[in-house]
Parts: C-alpha cells; structure tokens; sequence
C-alpha cells in the first residue's frame, strides 16, 4: 500500500517535532519546514498529498504560502494550523481555500482524524499505474515505452515518461500548465515560460500517434491546460 507524504511546515520546534513523530508512527512520510521561506519552496516545488500549514511563520507568511500553492495546485489537500484566538486568519484562511484547521494547542489524536478525513474526502486522488492502455496501444512505463498494437514501439524519455504518467494518473481532469511545471518538472511556475510543456505535449501525441489537430488522447482544454482522455484506461 503507498504511504501518504504530509508536508509539515511549522516554526515551533516542539509542536513540528510532536506532528512528525505523530505522522511518522501513523505511517505517514514526512517532509517537514521550520520557516516560510523554505516552506513557500518546499509547498509549491514538492510531490506530496497534504500540507500541514502554520499561518504564523517566519519569513513568509502562512496566507501567503496558501495562495501560492492554490494558484499552481488548485485540488491540493491544505489544513491550517492556528493559535487560539486567531479567528480571523482561521476565516481568511478557509476563504482562501485551506480545506480544515486545527487550533492551537490540539491534541494528537484530533490533527490525525482531521488529517485521515481530508484525505479521504480528497477529490482526483491520482493512482500509481505501471501500465495505461490508449487507443492503439499502451504505455509501460517501467521499460518507458510505448507499445503498439501492431507490436511497434516507442521510447520515451524520463520527463515525457514522468509527464506522461501525471496526466494518465488524473485522467479527466483539466491540468494547467503551471500545475505540471510544479508536479512534474519541479520548478516555481512564477516567471517560467511554459513552452516547455507544449513542446512535450507536442513530442508525446507524435510518438502517441495522436491526430495533432483533432487529438483523442492528449486533449487540449482551452483555458484551462491539458488532459488525458477518460477513454484511457488502467492495463490489467
């Protein structure tokens, strides 16, 4: 069973220190900040499933970090974290789209089920397929290639095999272009050219042998990114 990543940012070392040990003996893996800074990097640059958000950090603020990350992973799992008598944060906070909050000082055992119910309530939570069929064919992504029905193959390359897999992962779903810059290269979308992405769009529905004016597969979504047809499915 794959074990869920939480980023955990939080300045007071004895709290993120708490939240670690408790996510690590709950069979989390963690990936832990003390500042917004690196946290701000860490939240918009890293692969994980929920963000442990404290809205009072150093350097960059928590509201701050909250917004960056919604502008480049619109569906990202975010659950505040706020002092007692901060309501107005905690509301600017969900308005600003945290999907819970935990107040300050909380128990272990409330931060764990609030953690379990955001997960499971997570829409589009992508599964890790080592095969996808296509019309035509399908992708191993193990041996990174393309195998055709008339027993031809492709090869691809680490990142188009990488970009490839996210958006079979979220079929159906609309992934913008600073999403994948995020996800898939790693990279703060702020002030990147996104004509990388377009040109490995453009390379995967060639050696898709996807109709580049009328593509099936890698679809175009006007205004909104790309998408991996729901005609696609997982191999058996």
């Amino acid at each position: 069973m794959t074990r869920s990543t939480i980023l955990t940012i939080e300045d007071d070392s004895a709290i993120r220190r708490g939240i670690v040990d408790a996510l690590e003996f709950n069979h989390y893996d963690v990936i832990e900040s003390s500042d917004g800074d690196e946290g701000l990097k860490k939240a918009t640059q890293a692969n994980y499933d929920l963000l442990l958000l404290d809205l009072a950090l150093p350097g960059t603020p928590g509201l701050v970090i909250l917004r960056e990350v919604r502008k480049v992973r619109p569906t990202q799992p975010i659950i505040i974290l706020t002092a007692k008598g901060d309501e107005s944060d905690r509301v600017q906070g969900l308005k600003d789209g945290a999907d819970d909050y935990v107040v300050k000082p909380f128990s272990i055992k409330e931060l764990m089920a609030r953690v379990e119910a955001v997960l499971r309530r997570t829409p589009e939570r992508p599964s890790n397929n080592n095969d996808v069929i296509f019309k035509n064919g399908r992708v191993d992504f193990e041996r990174r290639e393309l195998q055709f029905d008339d027993r031809s193959r492709s090869e691809l390359s680490e990142k188009e095999a990488d970009l490839l897999r996210y958006l079979a992962n979220n079929r159906g779903r609309a992934i913008s272009r600073d999403e994948l810059l995020s996800s898939v290269w790693r990279l703060n979308p702020k002030g990147i050219s996104t004509r990388t992405i377009d040109m490995h769009i453009a390379r995967l529905r060639d050696k898709l042998r996807d109709n580049k004016d009328r593509p099936e597969i890698l679809l175009t979504v006007r205004g909104k990114g790309y998408m991996w047809s729901t005609t696609a499915k997982d191999a058996k």
